[in-house]
């Protein structure tokens, strides 16, 4: 019995590791692509668009390469990968996210993924190596295989999640909270 519950809770995980595999897609020009479209009926272009640069300003509040158009947006950023086995970071990888509005639907798109390796300086620390820039598409060619498939399991983790929160902001928008001026507890200290 304890056999077949090993057995099924290792299909489970192994499920669930292919499942963040398989959410990268290969586009036309042959890039890894996280595309979404998200049907959201009754709601106008205007209001997406005014949700999705509230989510952009709440997520990339100091991000210069941020362009926004007409019907939608694109930034540029980047995230920190992480060693299985450790847990330190061994690289950063950088993407662009694009999102753009229509009446009653938006998509996003996560695509452009260049993966930049860290190695350990003379401090101690984990630093980016120099002029060394790595497309996800050749990665497996230059990296070993056990690194790779961790690579595209936390690039396609993170992008499930960044697409959740970007669901969230275009179905609810950043309620504005009213500051509560809350009146200064005073302290007497000569009366005890």
């Amino acid at each position: 019995m304890k056999t077949i519950l090993l057995l099924i809770a290792s299909l489970a995980i192994s499920a669930a590791v292919n499942a963040q595999k398989s959410l990268l897609s290969i586009d036309e020009n042959n890039k890894y692509i996280y595309y979404q479209v998200v049907d959201m009926p009754g709601i106008k272009a205007d209001s997406l668009q005014k949700n999705m640069v509230l989510f952009i300003k709440e997520f990339y509040p100091k991000e210069k390469s941020l362009q926004v158009t007409n019907p939608g947006a694109s930034v540029k950023d980047k995230f920190l990968t992480y060693t299985s086995l450790v847990k330190h970071e061994n690289g950063e990888m950088t993407y662009a996210l694009n999102v753009e509005c229509k009446d009653g639907k938006y998509r996003y798109w996560v695509t452009d993924f260049v993966f930049t390796p860290y190695e350990k300086n003379r401090y101690g620390m984990f630093t980016p190596v120099s002029g060394m820039y790595i497309t996800l598409e050749k990665v497996s060619d230059k990296l070993p295989k056990k690194d790779v498939e961790g690579y595209f399991e936390q690039t396609g983790a993170f992008c499930k999640q960044l697409g959740d929160k970007l669901k969230k902001y275009m179905a609810e928008g950043k309620p504005q909270q009213p500051k509560e001026n809350k009146p200064v507890k005073k302290i007497v200290t000569d009366k005890w």
